[in-house]
């Protein structure tokens, strides 16, 4: 629900129905049974709800700061988390590679680093070689691969 510039709100029209009802029951112009009735509630139902209005309607009138409020999300506050801890990151990544050099260590080799070379897979040598056999038999000279 969201109030628009003159007052009006955006709600349903249940939630309308509802807010009416117990507006007119706090003005004494229904019982609460008769608005329960009304609205289709039971009665526990209604006091429930009327005891949820009511702590809306006080909530409601809480004084609020003046000027821009800070952003209290979570989502916020974990993305200043994540920017600090890349700058962390970024200062322990520094002290690691100036410490490596005061030593006379290199940088990390791509074999340190767990990268491996790939070595062609047999199902692709047999591929080659066929292809190899049927581009030999194309220009008419079998050759020594297409033979096996």
């Amino acid at each position: 629900m969201t109030a628009t510039p003159n007052g009006r709100t955006d709600a349903s029209r249940e939630a309308k129905q509802l807010a009416a009802a117990i507006l007119e029951v706090l003005a004494g112009l229904r019982t609460p049974a008769q608005a329960a009735e009304a609205t289709g509630l039971s009665l526990p139902r209604y006091y429930q709800l009327e005891a949820q209005a009511l702590t809306g309607l006080v909530r409601g009138c809480e004084r609020q700061p003046r000027g821009r409020r800070p952003e209290t999300t979570a989502a916020a506050g974990l993305a200043k988390e994540n920017e600090r801890l890349k700058r962390e990151l970024g200062r322990q990544q520094t002290l690691v590679r100036l410490a490596q050099r005061s030593v006379g260590l290199g940088p990390p080799s791509a074999a340190a680093k767990g990268r491996r070379k790939r070595r062609p897979t047999t199902r692709a040598l047999v591929a080659a070689r066929r292809l190899r056999a049927e581009a030999d038999r194309v220009d008419g000279e079998p050759s020594a691969a297409g033979e096996s």
